[in-house]
């Protein structure tokens, strides 16, 4: 049984949501919106958040962004009757543990529900080293991507892997820490996205009793329950300046000091980091130490959009097809014509992450063994019938950087590949230069 919140403005539906996971075993709380949402939540400490997308007084990533400022970590599942792929990959970019579209699918939910509410286990590796739910493409951005992981692995270096969301940051980041020769030891994540500004040192690097308001026993930090092995942070951009500072001194001295602690702790942790912006520019705006940069990107690992991968996609459906039949008990062998010719067709703005719940959808949807188009969510439907590129098009950070990296190629085959006459036409240094030439894989 869990306690869960429902935070839901449509009465009917929320008595009928509660109706059905009561008798399913759970606790159920609702409140009609944000304000009463919250306030429920300094009450209890709960399990699960429903929240409606859309609420009275705020939208219910309000509630989520607030709740993880208070160091919460409950999984929180997005609820909308909107079909906007946008919403969706915007609250999970927020740190929501999955969306679910209005009308609800109760085995759907339940699924989901289960998923957040399971108590994730690391998984096993195979003698080669990868999780068995991760699986290899067969294309050049594959075959170079494992070439990185094998070549850097072995070593101590930093690494920066630089991707868009749901493009498996963290997976590759397990991956080097089992293919090296810390793999026996720790391996710690942290969302620093997650974290607010006032806590991100407090969990990266403890804190004695008293130390703030509401320190009120000594915290191990992260660095120290990493301490052998590796830390991953994702989205190390989101850090503070002043967390960048401690961070820094922490990755070259190799020691971390506790707030409020005149101690210095040794520790001994390999830092991989990962982002999905350019911390390049976020650099030169002043807003990421450039000397913290530099010595977190030893070596940078540039993950490619599944939109780019070409048949890889072919290779991705069938092993989340694999997945989802072991953990659904179904026996689900291939996709309709039909319907993959609309996976296809389909811009992927959530990329693998949102692949695999679009496939793990569709298998708990087919009684057979065929997955037909009417097991593909309504928003996918509607934005390849008309046509509507998700969350690309109306991006002006995408349209830019499709813009930028024209000019670079363009600007490369001018002068033969002579990037320092590049750099010069392009009124940028060569440093910037190198960096957006492997960003955008236009080595010669």
């Amino acid at each position: 049984m869990a306690k869960i919140l429902i935070v839901e403005d449509d009465l009917t539906f929320s008595q009928l949501l509660q109706g059905f996971l009561q008798k399913h075993h759970h606790e159920i709380f609702t409140a009609q919106n944000i304000k009463a949402g919250l306030k429920l939540i300094t009450q209890h400490t709960f399990d699960l958040l429903l929240l409606d997308y859309r609420l009275p007084d705020g939208i219910g990533l309000d509630v989520l962004i607030q709740t993880r400022e208070t160091g919460s970590t409950v999984p929180v599942i997005i609820m909308t009757s909107f079909n906007d792929v946008r919403t969706a990959v915007k609250a999970i970019q927020s740190g929501a543990f999955d969306y679910i579209t209005k009308p609800v699918n109760p085995d759907e939910l339940l699924m989901i529900m289960s998923e957040a509410l399971g108590v994730k286990k690391e998984p096993a590796a195979d003698k080669t080293g990868e999780q068995p739910d991760f699986v290899k493409g067969n294309s050049h951005h594959s075959d170079k991507l494992h070439e990185h992981i094998d070549v850097v692995s072995p070593t101590d270096m930093s690494i920066l892997i630089q991707g868009e969301s749901g493009t498996g940051k963290e997976y590759v980041a397990r991956m080097i820490h089992r293919q090296s020769k810390r793999a026996s030891k720790p391996f710690v994540a942290i969302d620093c996205g997650a974290l607010s500004k006032e806590l991100a040192a407090s969990e990266l690097f403890g804190h004695i009793k008293g130390a703030f308001t509401g320190a009120i026993a000594d915290k191990k930090g992260m660095f120290e329950y990493a301490d052998g092995g590796t830390l991953f942070l994702d989205e190390v951009g989101n850090l503070s300046y002043d967390v960048q500072v401690k961070l820094l001194r922490a990755l070259q001295e190799k020691v971390i000091q506790p707030l409020g602690s005149n101690k210095t702790i040794p520790v001994n942790v390999r830092v991989i980091t990962a982002t999905n912006d350019d911390l390049v520019n976020s650099v030169s705006e002043g807003d990421f130490r450039q000397d913290l940069y530099h010595r977190i990107n030893e070596f940078k690992i540039q993950l490619s959009p599944l939109r780019v991968r070409g048949h890889d996609i072919d290779i991705f459906i069938k092993h989340f097809i694999r997945l989802s039949n072991a953990e659904l008990d179904r026996h689900v062998t291939d996709i309709a014509p039909d319907a993959k010719g609309i996976l296809h067709k389909y811009d992927w703005p959530g990329n693998l992450r949102e692949l695999k719940n679009v496939i793990k959808r569709m298998v708990l949807l087919s009684p057979g063994e065929i997955a037909g188009a009417d097991t593909l969510p309504d928003e996918m439907l509607f934005a390849v019938s008309n046509n509507i590129p998700q969350n690309r098009e109306s991006d002006l950070k995408a349209q830019n950087e499709v813009h930028e990296k024209q000019l670079i190629q363009k600007t490369l085959i001018q002068v033969k590949y002579n990037k320092s006459k590049a750099a010069k036409l392009l009124n940028i240094d060569r440093k910037t230069l190198y960096s957006k030439i492997e960003r955008y894989g236009l080595d010669s």
